[in-house]
C-alpha cells in the first residue's frame, strides 16, 4: 500500500497593534529590520493565542486580537537553516489588534520596540512582504485582502484580491 505524505505548511499570525493614540506597534528585528510583531503558531496553540504570545514576547504589550484584515500565502519553499532541511510554504493571518497594557521594550528577537504614527510605518518597513501586508491594512475596508507571493530568489507578488 502506498504511503501518502500530508502537505506541510507553516501557520503564522501577526498583529497590527494600535494604541490609544492611533499609533502602530513596531519591532526592529535583527534580520528583517522594522516589522509589525508576529510569528509561527506552536503545536497545541491556536492562531489568536499565537498572536497574543508573539506580541508579548517581542514587545511586552498585552493585546486584544480583533478581525483578520489579510491572509497571505508564501508559496515558495526555501532551503532551511539551523538544522532545518527545508522551509515549507507558509500561511499568514494578519489581525487588527488593540493594545491593552504594557510599554514597548526590546527582546531576544528585536533590538527595539516602539509605537509609530500610522503614516510613518511604510517608511520604516524594508521587507517587501511586510510592506504589502501593511498596505493591505491601510486598504482594509471590511473585507480581508488575500496575497500570494514568493520571497526568494526575490520578492514577487503573484496575486492580490479581496476575499
Amino acid at each position: 500500500m502506498e504511503h501518502r505524505v500530508m502537505p506541510t505548511h507553516i501557520i503564522a499570525g501577526a498583529g497590527i497593534v494600535i494604541n490609544e493614540n492611533d499609533e502602530i506597534l513596531m519591532v526592529k528585528t535583527y534580520n528583517a529590520g522594522w516589522v509589525f510583531p508576529g510569528g509561527q503558531v506552536e503545536v497545541g496553540e491556536n492562531v489568536i493565542q499565537a498572536v497574543k504570545r508573539e506580541v508579548m514576547e517581542e514587545a511586552g504589550v498585552d493585546i486584544e486580537v480583533g478581525e483578520v484584515f489579510c491572509i497571505s500565502s508564501n508559496t515558495g519553499k526555501n532551503p532551511g537553516y539551523n538544522g532545518v532541511k527545508e522551509i515549507p510554504t507558509k500561511i499568514m493571518l494578519d489581525f487588527i489588534c488593540r493594545a491593552k497594557s504594557g510599554t514597548p521594550r526590546p527582546s531576544d528577537e528585536n533590538s527595539e520596540s516602539a509605537y509609530v504614527a500610522k503614516e510613518k510605518v511604510l517608511e520604516l518597513i524594508q521587507t517587501p512582504a511586510y510592506r504589502e501586508r501593511y498596505k493591505a491594512f491601510l486598504e482594509y475596508a471590511g473585507r480581508p485582502i488575500y496575497l500570494e507571493y514568493v520571497t526568494k530568489p526575490s520578492f514577487e507578488l503573484k496575486l492580490k484580491r479581496l476575499i
